[in-house]
């Protein structure tokens, strides 16, 4: 039979390595955004018309800018790349949660930071407003699970205190 310690330790282990699988996978989606948008404007209707024009509004301006200056996607390559680099540092608090936890809070604190960067780029960039708040809530998808964790963490530092003492 597990002990506490050893169920904790599966809970968050489990938890950081979806975490990690969803942080590489949201980056992979930033090399083909051209196709992802085509994909978008051909095969799924259901989407409200106004969701339907920017799309289609996205989708002709990436296609033009890659078709006449397709070096300016390696930004987005860079994008993709860093989210891969960032799921590595998760490693750390998979092998050891209790001595890495800053890695948890660091994620915390990112997804925190999404919220003025969405309001702020998006303004400027004349982001429509629902699309910054559909970027804001990759924040909140991504604190929930990491405050779970952040707290499972928590208290097996309690258990492994108590047990080392």
């Amino acid at each position: 039979m597990k002990t506490t310690e050893q169920k904790l330790k599966t809970k968050i282990k489990g938890g950081i390595t979806i975490f990690i699988l969803f942080l590489i996978l949201s980056g992979l989606t930033a090399f083909p955004i051209e196709t992802e948008l085509s994909f978008l404007i051909n095969y799924i209707s259901p989407l409200p018309a106004f969701a339907q024009v920017w799309i289609a509004k996205i989708y002709y301006a990436v296609k033009e800018t890659n078709d006449a200056y397709p070096y300016l996607s390696y930004g987005t390559d860079w994008l993709a790349f860093a989210h891969i680099v960032i799921a590595s540092a998760f490693i750390g608090p998979l092998k050891d949660p209790v001595r890495n936890i800053w890695v948890i809070q660091f994620g915390m604190m990112a997804c925190i930071m999404v919220f003025p960067l969405a309001f702020i780029a998006g303004t400027v960039r004349h982001i429509p407003l629902y699309w910054q708040l559909i970027d804001c809530s990759f924040g909140v998808l991504g604190f929930i699970p990491l405050y779970i964790i952040h707290k499972l963490i928590k208290q097996l530092e309690i258990i492994q205190t108590a047990k080392n003492n």
